[in-house]
């Protein structure tokens, strides 16, 4: 462990040299850095990620607070990726965060990249958006990881992981489908995706878009759920690092 920092130390007790060493190569880009991406983001880079590109348009709102890492009183009215990357550097100050203020859409897709990257994780909430990145990364070189909704849920012990086309219950990934059908444009390939089969009921009253799921603070959600699935988002990174060196584990 001589060439690992101290506060590396436990992981690299875990996973070994040779994958701390992958994990600092490994180029991530991180669409959607709030409720689920927020703890992603913090999750990969103590977890050794050194190379993150984080993007998101939004800023910290007082909505965010019950849900977003980096959503405090201090930060409401700043920009995401900002407060985002000023917390990750506070982990690991040699970390190479790249913050963009974007969306990924039809009209942006031309600035990113996405083979540049080794791990494409989607943690946005615009359906027609999602699907056009689900679309283009999966064509991609890089390996995909994307979250299903995760507003509407409460129960830690429902969330899963399966493949895209193996996801029961969620009503956003039968969205994605429907869409995939209809325009008749698929992934080019399979991808492991967070989701969870619970669907609860708001308590209160509000309008939602069944064909945008634009903003996930038009439902019900807590912090509990969206860290998991972010968490879980990170940790697959991590374990797909560590099986290319541990192949047999």
């Amino acid at each position: 462990m001589s060439n690992n920092t101290d506060w590396q130390q436990r992981t690299c007790l875990l996973i070994g040299e040779e994958a701390m060493k992958r994990m600092t190569e490994a180029r991530v880009i991180l669409f959607g850095v709030g409720g689920v991406g927020s703890w992603c983001a913090e999750s990969l880079i103590r977890s050794g990620i050194r190379q993150l590109t984080i993007v998101d348009s939004d800023c910290v709102a007082t909505t965010n607070l019950n849900r977003q890492l980096m959503a405090t009183c201090d930060t409401i009215g700043r920009p995401k990726v900002e407060v985002m990357k000023e917390r990750l550097l506070s982990i690991n100050p040699k970390a190479e965060i790249t913050a963009i203020e974007d969306i990924y859409t039809e009209e942006t897709a031309y600035r990113f990249l996405l083979s540049d990257y080794d791990y494409i994780i989607d943690a946005i909430d615009s359906l027609r958006d999602k699907a056009l990145l689900i679309r283009r990364a999966t064509a991609s070189s890089a390996r995909l990881f994307s979250s299903m909704g995760a507003a509407l849920k409460m129960n830690p012990t429902r969330i899963r992981v399966a493949e895209f086309w193996k996801v029961t219950g969620d009503p956003l990934a039968r969205a994605l489908r429907n869409i995939f059908k209809k325009e008749k444009q698929f992934p080019a390939r399979k991808f492991q995706c967070v989701y969870s089969d619970e669907l609860l009921q708001n308590k209160e009253k509000m309008e939602l878009d069944e064909n945008q799921f634009h903003k996930v603070h038009a439902n019900g959600t807590v912090a509990h759920i969206t860290a998991i699935f972010g968490l879980t988002l990170a940790g697959l990174v991590v374990q797909d690092i560590y099986t290319s060196v541990s192949p047999s584990t």
